[in-house]
């Protein structure tokens, strides 16, 4: 951890992390709350709280509609609350419904870009946790990241800023952030 604090001086700060799986959204984002001394909040954790179920039971029992139809209800509810945090989002977040107009609206919001090759090398390391790709080989993993990266460009490219992660480490990319931050 960097030992860098900076206290932001706007009347409220609502920091998002979005981005694809694997691009480091909740790692950073933890260290990024901690730098900026306000409280950190993913949007998957968040609505496991409130349904009670993982995100994998409610995808088998209630079906994808349903999830995402949730998780904007709860994007909005977190963005329309009166405090301050950074958040980090899950991967598909920003493609749903008008989120990411609510998410412009209402924060600071940065997208940790990786290439292909980046994201391929971190999820191969994670397949068993995830079980989108878990069952898939390092061809089709390939192909599934290329064509998702490709599918959800138009929305995370509208990001208030747009941060490579490739060769990166949190150290770096919390510098670049809290560069980013102090300027606005």
């Amino acid at each position: 951890m960097l030992p860098i604090q900076f206290t932001p001086n706007q009347h409220f700060m609502k920091i998002i992390l979005l981005g694809y799986m694997g691009s480091g959204k909740s790692t950073v984002a933890k260290e990024l709350a901690r730098a900026l001394n306000l409280p950190f909040l993913d949007l998957d954790d968040y609505f496991i709280e409130k349904e009670k179920k993982s995100i994998k039971e409610i995808f088998e029992t209630k079906g994808e509609i349903y999830f995402r139809l949730q998780e904007t209800k709860y994007l909005k509810e977190i963005l329309e609350n009166q405090f301050d945090t950074v958040l980090a989002l899950g991967g598909g977040t920003p493609c749903y419904g008008h989120n990411m107009e609510l998410i412009k609206k209402e924060s600071q919001s940065f997208y940790l870009k990786g290439s292909i090759s980046t994201i391929c090398q971190r999820l191969r390391s994670e397949k068993q946790q995830r079980p989108l790709i878990a069952s898939l080989n390092d061809e089709q993993l390939t192909e599934f990241v290329a064509k998702h990266l490709f599918e959800r460009r138009e929305f995370y490219d509208q990001a208030d800023q747009i941060i490579s992660i490739d060769k990166k480490s949190v150290d770096e990319l919390l510098k670049e952030l809290l560069v980013f931050i102090k300027k606005s």
